[in-house]
Order: structure tokens, then sequence, then C-alpha cells
């Protein structure tokens, strides 16, 4: 959905140029284009008809001010409308003054259930330094148990130990007296999945919510299953009392339409998003962010979270200090930028995350050859001796085809590393004292990178 919408957006917007004013003729052509994406996207229809019409109400009559134009102004009126659909900012979780907390998992199979207990165990642990034990009650799928052990391990949580031979609020209310008697902070209940609803699933997680009475009951739900999503929850909010909803695999969905039609269907908040396969791929939803993706606007703000979270902050300002006082930039320090870069989520994650129009001019970019290339230099460079990533300029013939069947590359390969690591070097030397300035006017970038001066 996101490129859709975007790439009609952007035609339009430019169509608009020079216009004093939205009327009628252009916020007609701009709601055709919202709406024919929306429904491509699978986006319900009721929430549709809803969508437009405020957006229509609110756009109509509105002078556009400043350097903006009528195609600017209804863009950002359909990204506060955006937002305004997928729920009022972001919602946090309750924890109650007495723990344990209890997080109820409820959704159909192959929603992610399990994985997205883990990650929610890797969330909390980190972003709220709690304590946190898991438990899988579903008897009935043979590896579900194991399953849920090994990726809660991978999260640093800790998995109550159950059997398939025993009732399922038996286990639950087991886990509850454990996490008690051991101070954990959070017990998140795994609980079991159908191919479909039926009267047996909703029996069994009624009862299961009324003996552990969590304080939320999270509703796990594919973002790839678009009017299905919807219908989907509204059938466990009949049963259930629903506290939140979790996206999974937004990051590998085309149309998005569940993202804006379940929160409207059910009325309860979207609380966290599943954004990658990675075991710290789940974020807190934020609507007013996630509108800014639909429209191509990237995510600014979850790109420097990244940077923050996963960048050495101690081995960028030793590498800065090193390139200011002239010392040469060296192959560790270009295989330390490359571990940089994959500890962000790699190449399509940044993309994923910048404008529209600055991913654009990557939109020919093969990410999963740009992928493979990168982790290709990374092994051309761990073949290498310490002398040899201190003093590039030894490496010699007989040098390039040991490293070459040491990563088991061609010479080629070698060839192509050590010359993009040269033209980075290069770079570097460009910006040793007040060379930056000086290559920054040469690249005209000093008026947009440096306001006001």
């Amino acid at each position: 959905m996101a490129s859709n919408l975007s790439d009609r957006l952007s035609r339009l917007v430019k169509t608009m140029r020079g216009q004093a004013r939205i009327t009628e003729t252009n916020v007609a052509d701009m709601m055709r284009e919202v709406r024919m994406a929306l429904l491509e996207a699978d986006v319900a229809l009721p929430v549709v008809r809803d969508f437009i019409a405020r957006v229509k109400e609110k756009a109509l009559g509105q002078e556009v001010v400043g350097s903006l134009n009528p195609g600017q102004v209804l863009v950002s009126i359909v990204h506060k409308e955006l937002a305004r659909t997928m729920g009022e900012g972001q919602q946090e979780l309750h924890f109650p003054a007495n723990p344990p907390m209890v997080i109820l998992m409820a959704g159909l199979q192959g929603a992610g259930k399990t994985t997205t207990t883990a990650k929610l165990t890797r969330w909390l642990i980190e972003k709220k330094k709690k304590k946190v034990l898991t438990v899988s009650t579903d008897v009935y799928r043979p590896a579900a148990m194991d399953q849920l052990r090994t990726v809660t391990a991978q999260a640093g949580g800790e998995c109550f130990p159950a059997r398939p031979d025993q009732k399922p609020v038996d286990i639950a209310l087991a886990a509850l007296d454990q996490c008690r008697r051991q101070y954990f902070d959070v017990l998140i209940v795994d609980t079991a999945g159908r191919l479909a609803i039926d009267e047996a699933l909703m029996a069994e997680i009624r009862d299961l919510h009324a003996a552990v009475r969590p304080t939320e009951t999270l509703f796990v739900v594919d973002a790839m299953q678009g009017q299905d999503a919807m219908n989907t929850a509204r059938a466990f909010k009949d049963v259930l009392p629903l506290t939140g909803i979790v996206l999974t695999k937004l990051d590998g969905d085309s149309r998005g339409g569940a993202a804006l039609s379940v929160q409207q269907v059910t009325q309860t908040p979207i609380k966290f998003a599943g954004v990658s396969e990675k075991i710290d791929g789940l974020e807190a939803f934020d609507p007013d962010r996630h509108a800014g993706r639909v429209l191509g606007m990237g995510d600014i703000v979850s790109l420097v979270e990244s940077v923050q979270q996963n960048v050495d902050v101690a081995a960028a300002q030793k590498l800065a200090a090193k390139v200011k006082s002239g010392e040469s930039f060296d192959l560790n320090d270009f295989l330390s930028q490359l571990g940089q870069m994959k500890n962000m989520g790699g190449l399509s994650s940044l993309m994923d995350k910048l404008p529209a129009q600055l991913a654009s001019k990557a939109g020919n970019l093969d990410m999963d050859k740009a992928e493979r290339d990168v982790r290709r230099m990374e092994a051309v460079i761990l073949s290498m001796t310490p002398l040899e990533r201190t003093k590039p300029d030894l490496i010699k013939a007989s040098r390039k085809r040991r490293i070459a069947a040491g990563a088991g590359v061609h010479v080629q390969e070698v060839n192509k590393l050590l010359k993009q690591f040269e033209q980075m070097r290069d770079m570097m030397k460009k910006m040793k004292g007040g060379g930056m300035m000086k290559m920054l006017k040469r690249m005209g970038g000093m008026r947009g990178m440096l306001p006001g001066m």
C-alpha cells in the first residue's frame, strides 16, 4: 500500500502546483486516487468511506499558505486522518502496581503468536527492564512448547516447563504461581491457535482469561490478511475484552489494509507492530509515524532510534578523531563501518525508513544482491592478516590470491573491495581539518544541511 499510495499522491502534488486554493475538483481528484489505493490495499469499505468523508470535510475551502501548494496541504490532511484512523497516539502497556503483570496472547495459528511472545519478552527486558517468564498453553501442536522455549532463550527471558499432557488452565496457573514465588515482573501466556475460529478455541481461551485475569489481552494478527484480519479481530473481540492489537509481518505487507481496518472495526488500539523477523523486530506502534511510512515520508524517528540503539558511539567518535588528526583510514575501520550498518538491520532496513524521494534514487538497486555484497566484503577483510588490514598497500598479487581462497571468492572480488576502500579512504582524507566543509560546498549541500548559516 505504501508505495502505491505514495506514488499516486506524488503525481497529484506535481499537477496541483501553482494553484492558490483547494477546490472541489482537486479534492475529488486526490480522493479518487486515495480511495483506489486503500481499496487495492484491502482496507474495509466502511473504513474507506469514513476516511474519505473526514478528509473532504477538512480540506474543502482551506486556504493555501506560504510556499505550500494544494497538493501538499491535502497530503498533510491525509496524513493526519490516516494517523487518526489507526488510533489516537501511541498506546502504552498498563503495568499494575503489584506484579506480576499477566499478558495473554490470542490469535489464529500462523499469525505469529509464539514469535511475537519472544519479541515482546525482548522488548520488555530491554525497554522496561522487566524480569519476564513465558509459558505455552498450546497442548495440541507438538513443537509449540519447544519452539517457545527456544525463542524465549534467544530473547533473554525464562520459559515455564509445561507438558502436553497437562490442561491449559493448570499450566497457566502453575506458571503464575512460579512468577509470584520467584518475583517475576511479567508472565506472558502464549495460547493455542487454530486454522480457523471455532467453538473449542473460544471456550478454551475464555477459560484461560478467567483463570489468570490478565492485565493485557493482546490480539496477534497477520497484517497480510487484509479483510480476513478484520473479521478475525471482530470474532475475538466478541469473546475477549481485548486491550490491544499486535500487527505482525508489517514489513512484508504490500497492501497494509489491516493497520487501517482492525483498529476501526474493534475500537481496540494497535499497541505493537512486527517490523522484521529478528528477535528485536517489534516496536511500539505509533499511528503518526506509520502514517508517514504509508505516505512515503519514511520514518526518520525510527532511523534515529536505530542509530542510537545499535551504533557504537565510542567507536564512531574514535574514528572521527582519527580522521580529524590525519591518521590513515584502514580496513579495520572499513570493517567496523560494515558491522555498524548490519547492526542497524542492513541496507534494506535503512532504505525502508528513508523518505520515498530519497529511497527512489536507489530504486534500481537489488537490495538482496547489495546485502550479499556486504557479506562478501566482510569475508574478504576477515581473510586478511592484521598487518594487511592496517597496511592495505601491502596487498599485491600473491596476497590477493591467498585472501580470495580464504574468503571463497575470485581475485576480482578482492580487487573490487580494495577499490571501494580506496574511494572511501580518499573521501576521509578530504574530511581532514576543514576539508569536510569544503567538500560540502562542492557538493552544493551547505544550505540544505546547515540552515541559517
